[in-house]
């Protein structure tokens, strides 16, 4: 299989990347040519697009780290919202598609809401990005001011925190500060790819209930 892109058809193997030039109008018809897909994903930057086919584990391990997450703002107690797949967009400035977000501290600002601008609404609080073919940077999110980025990246979570106008690497997240958040997605991981995700999960479960 090979890589075709025309205004009439996209075509990628799965875990090609693709970066060309590009106007906000052109990234604006080639989402418009997905249609309702999300394969590829599509990113605009700086004047040019990418575009990513992902691979089978990219969309399993951002499963995975949904349901982790998930999970830990259950046993807090905590309510939120979450969203997956999203189109981020600031026109002309910026385009993205995280593999997951949530919304934590400001659920209450978009419940109920078919739509999101995200000229005015707040971002999500938390972002999680599976990057397995070096398609994404925290420093993608700073348009948006996301608090927090989560982004694994050969079986390897980093935690992204906005601190002024940069993210900055942090040993613990914000929304989960007691909880040592890089052992359990490496347990659960490992867990998941020994059996399943299911067995996984529940394990997780169990161990919060200790």
């Amino acid at each position: 299989m090979f890589a075709l892109i025309s205004p009439e058809r996209i075509q990628l193997p799965p875990g090609t990347v693709v970066r060309m030039p590009a106007t906000w109008a052109e990234y604006q018809a080639l989402s418009q040519q997905r249609g309702d897909g999300s394969i590829p994903r599509m990113k605009y930057r700086n004047g040019e697009v990418l575009l990513m086919a992902p691979m089978p584990k990219h969309g399993r391990d951002a499963h995975i780290l949904g349901q982790i997450v998930s999970v830990l703002l259950d046993h807090l107690g905590q309510e939120y919202d979450a969203f997956t797949p999203v189109t981020m967009e600031l026109p002309e400035e910026s385009g993205i598609e995280p593999d997951y977000c949530f919304y934590i501290d400001h659920w209450q600002a978009v419940s109920g809401k078919a739509r999101i601008d995200w000229r005015v609404d707040p971002p999500p609080d938390l972002v999680i990005e599976i990057d397995v073919t070096t398609y994404t940077a925290a420093d993608d999110y700073l348009p948006y001011r996301v608090p927090e980025i989560w982004l694994l990246k050969r079986d390897r979570l980093t935690i992204h925190q906005l601190q002024g106008d940069r993210y900055e690497l942090a040993t613990q997240s914000r929304y989960f500060p007691e909880i040592p958040i890089e052992e359990i997605v490496v347990q659960t991981l490992q867990r998941a790819y020994d059996r399943n995700t299911s067995s996984a999960i529940r394990a997780l479960r169990q161990q919060l209930h200790g």
